[in-house]
């Protein structure tokens, strides 16, 4: 875990906006503002090491179905991106924020949504017990870290977004089809720890 924590952002300078993927997305959505958002890469801190992932609800109004850290829109009183992640995957799997080490920033992501997304990295206690919250969340699972930093597992190819050609990543594990921002956050981690 020592190799992947000096390749963050530190703890004491958070990103701030524009994003890395600001240009392409301001292609898409034009000058819009951003909202604030946050997700938690939580990594099981065991042995070997296992990223902690989620399935939205198929009811959800907005990427139902889709793999996802767990996160969400920033509130007023949050105070800050680590306090959103904490707060959001305590209320989506039940994670106690008292078993969770942070271990840094990766680079802000701004999604066709219209968030901009500040991504926490951190290790997660052996112990704690995760639990989706039906409302929000339809099935918690775990990738080995390992899964990811092999390029063989690391799909791309080319989406037409309204007009506008975007290069994407995926990776398909478990019957699961990891895409999308969830990807780009991954990819971001992967080349600040210089696996792409």
């Amino acid at each position: 875990m020592d190799g992947f924590a000096k390749a963050l952002l530190p703890l004491s300078q958070p990103p701030a906006a524009p994003a890395w993927n600001h240009a392409e997305i301001t292609g898409v959505l034009g000058t819009v503002k951003r909202r604030p958002a946050a997700v938690l890469l939580g990594i099981r801190d065991e042995g070997d090491p296992r990223l902690i992932l989620t399935v939205r609800n198929g009811h959800l109004h907005a990427h139902a179905g889709q793999v996802a850290f767990p996160g969400g829109r920033s509130e007023p009183d949050d105070g800050g991106a680590l306090v959103t992640a904490l707060r959001e995957s305590h209320e989506e799997v039940g994670l106690d924020p008292a078993l969770v080490t942070p271990l840094g920033y990766l680079d802000c992501l701004e999604t066709v949504s219209g968030y901009c997304v500040t991504p926490v990295v951190a290790t997660v206690a052996a112990s704690a017990r995760l639990q989706a919250a039906p409302a929000e969340v339809a099935e918690v699972f775990e990738v080995p870290m390992a899964f990811f930093l092999d390029p063989a597992n690391q799909h791309r190819y080319t989406m037409d977004y309204h007009g506008y050609q975007r290069e994407m990543l995926e990776f398909v594990h478990g019957g699961h089809r990891i895409w999308g921002a969830t990807a780009a956050i991954l990819l971001n981690f992967l080349k600040r720890t210089g696996h792409a």
